[in-house]
């Protein structure tokens, strides 16, 4: 039998309060798996670790309408924990690349010294993803896209980086307002976004260069419903769910 804990330790162990654990039951987000004769919660195993996702999603941002959403969309635990971890991961790296790169420039400039300006943005690159991006896509992938963006100007570097910030606040918009995946102006946003896609120098193309394959934009909207990560830049489960569908729907149409 699974050892069960009154909600007064939970909310000790989680660095909660009984207060909102009583929300989160309220809203069906999370039930506690016994209520007492006493009125008390108890929480086991089971529970613990859906609340253990709860608090993980929240920190990537996610409201409790979407944390609910994506609890339901990914319902196998064991691969979601992994995902979440793998996340974590590349995050811990990232944070400490960048804490040793300032504490290398304090270092410098109490020295009397100048920064070196070459060890000044480790940890502040796309480069941290070289890893999921070789074991996806294979190295040549990583290699070209590597080489693409350090041959890039300061200034086409910030071009590029507004150009997705504008895709992906208008993402965001058009879920906000409820728009179909269907609709004219959902379609032309996916239309935008596989020509992004096709512009990444690494990113696989058809046989004839034409763009990116079909099977890659439907596999890589899969990625953005199930990967936290992706979910989460583009405004929850619901942001994403947008993006996946109207991808899928652009691909169809594009087949007929």
């Amino acid at each position: 039998m699974s050892t069960e804990r009154s909600i007064q330790e939970v909310a000790r162990l989680a660095g909660t309060t009984s207060r909102t654990l009583r929300h989160y039951d309220d809203v069906g987000l999370l039930r506690p798996s016994r209520i007492g004769s006493n009125g008390y919660r108890y929480y086991d195993a089971d529970a613990l670790v859906r609340l253990q996702r709860i608090l993980l999603l929240r920190d990537l941002g996610l409201g409790l309408p979407q944390i609910a959403r994506a609890l339901e969309s990914q319902p196998d635990e064991v691969r979601a924990l992994r995902t979440h971890a793998a996340w974590l991961r590349a995050e811990q790296e990232r944070v400490a690349r960048q804490i040793a790169t300032v504490e290398r420039t304090v270092a410098a400039i109490e020295d009397g010294e100048e920064p070196m300006a070459e060890r000044m943005f480790d940890g502040f690159d796309h480069t941290q993803y070289r890893e999921e991006v070789e074991q996806r896509w294979g190295t040549d992938a990583y290699t070209r896209s590597d080489t693409w963006w350090r041959e890039l100007s300061d200034d086409e570097r910030a071009a590029w980086h507004q150009r997705s910030a504008d895709r992906i606040a208008a993402w965001r918009e058009a879920a906000e307002r409820g728009v179909d995946p269907t609709s004219d102006e959902a379609q032309e946003l996916a239309r935008e976004h596989v020509a992004w896609l096709s512009s990444i120098p690494g990113t696989p193309r058809t046989p004839d260069g034409a763009g990116a394959p079909d099977a890659y934009v439907v596999g890589l909207a899969e990625t953005y419903v199930a990967d936290p990560r992706f979910a989460a830049t583009y405004g929850g489960p619901d942001g994403a769910t947008l993006v996946r569908d109207a991808l899928a729907a652009f691909v169809e149409a594009r087949r007929m």
